[in-house]
């Protein structure tokens, strides 16, 4: 394959080759367009919304792009892409902390802007640790949002990289973030931004008419010469489908088991106090704030996330469930892990989530109620093994 050239591996594998695209995905079908065509594409295209990581490919070195399609639910594309985000200073706001590996070798300069106990800024974190990545931490305040006002998207996680031209590209979405980075660590000659042009975002329109975005490709990783001899297509697949069960089930059983009640929204709001060091890095009001107004508010949207996501009153007993599955699909390897003897992208997402939630009662009775403290403590243990110092 031309060094010009891409792969994108996962569950639904497009690759770029003198043979076209192949194969074809197992639940969409596939309308090509290609990028140097005079020929416009339609102003309305149809746009699954049942999985996340759709196939669209756009960027240099690329013949043409992808997009998944299906018959239904239809939704209508705004714009095909919207252009990368970038600053030309570095906001003014105030370092957190930082993590300083010196086995960093990346040559990447990272902050990271997040919620300590956001389940996706746990994931983009657990990821970092793992890869032995040193980077800066902007704690946000999750009422006010101050610290990222200059940011188009008020989402966290979000990531700012520093250019070899000095500016500061930001990516969003957790999971783009941990593709774009596992693409690069695994070939540092590529340029990170010319990777984050390859998960472009595009805005469509939902069944109610909603203006919605999206990151395309997020769970896909880039390898410029086809798929390395180290790992099959068959593990990237695999991988791929359990950080998208991560992303699409489990993260919405954390709010309505962590806000159960009122008094557990209560003690997980003290919880993230703590852990992220509010009393430290906000002002008292500020803090009691976040504390107070947060747990009520969560309190509240946990009963109408649990309706959304068709949850019964048994919040517990639907975390237990997934948690089972998870752990069956683990021994099903006879491997410590997912991932064989070392962790890999899918593990580190559902431990990501599942830590989200380790200071809180419902953690506590998964603890007592599942087989999962010894894969989630031995993933712990190797993420703590390669993670730099807090500086």
């Amino acid at each position: 394959m031309a060094s010009n050239r891409f792969t994108v591996l996962g569950r639904n594998l497009i690759r770029y080759s003198s043979q076209g695209v192949l194969p074809r995905p197992i639940f969409g079908n596939f309308s090509r367009f290609s990028s140097t065509s005079a020929k416009k594409s339609p102003g309305t295209l149809k746009l699954t919304l049942k999985g996340l990581g759709l196939g669209l490919v756009l960027g240099t070195g690329y013949a043409g792009y992808t997009f998944v399609t299906e018959s239904k639910p239809k939704a209508h594309l705004v714009n095909e892409k919207e252009e990368l985000f970038f600053l030309d200073t570095f906001p003014n706001v105030k370092i957190t902390r930082k993590i300083v590996n010196p086995a960093d070798k990346s040559g990447l300069k990272i902050t990271l802007f997040q919620y300590q106990t956001c389940p996706f800024c746990c994931k983009v974190r657990a990821f970092m640790d793992h890869s032995g990545l040193s980077y800066d931490i902007v704690e946000v305040d999750a009422v006010l949002r101050q610290d990222i006002k200059w940011s188009p998207t008020k989402k966290v996680p979000t990531m700012l990289i520093k250019t070899p031209d000095g500016k500061y590209l930001q990516l969003t979405d957790s999971s783009m973030i941990i593709s774009a980075l596992a693409s690069f660590l695994r070939d540092k000659e590529q340029n990170i931004t010319e990777l984050a042009s390859f998960y472009p975002s595009i805005s469509y329109h939902d069944e109610k008419g909603k203006k919605k975005s999206d990151i395309m490709n997020k769970y896909f990783l880039m390898f410029k010469d086809g798929t390395p001899r180290s790992i099959s297509k068959e593990e990237l697949e695999e991988e791929r489908k359990w950080r998208t069960w991560a992303d699409n089930h489990l993260v919405h059983l954390i709010s309505p088991n962590v806000y159960r009640t009122k008094e557990e929204a209560l003690e997980t709001f003290e919880w993230f106090s703590d852990v992220g060091e509010w009393s430290e890095h906000f002002p008292a009001w500020e803090r009691n704030l976040m504390v107070y107004v947060g747990a009520a508010a969560m309190w509240a949207i946990s009963k109408r996330l649990k309706k959304r996501h068709e949850l019964s009153d048994d919040v517990r007993g639907h975390i237990y469930d997934a948690l089972d599955r998870w752990v069956g699909a683990v021994e099903k390897k006879k491997t410590p892990f997912l991932g064989g003897k070392k962790p890999n992208l899918a593990d580190l997402a559902v431990f990501g989530v599942l830590s989200s939630m380790e200071g809180c009662r419902a953690f506590t009775d998964c603890l007592d109620n599942t087989q999962i403290a010894g894969w989630f403590y031995a993933v712990k243990e190797q993420i703590m093994r390669n993670r730099g110092t807090v500086a």
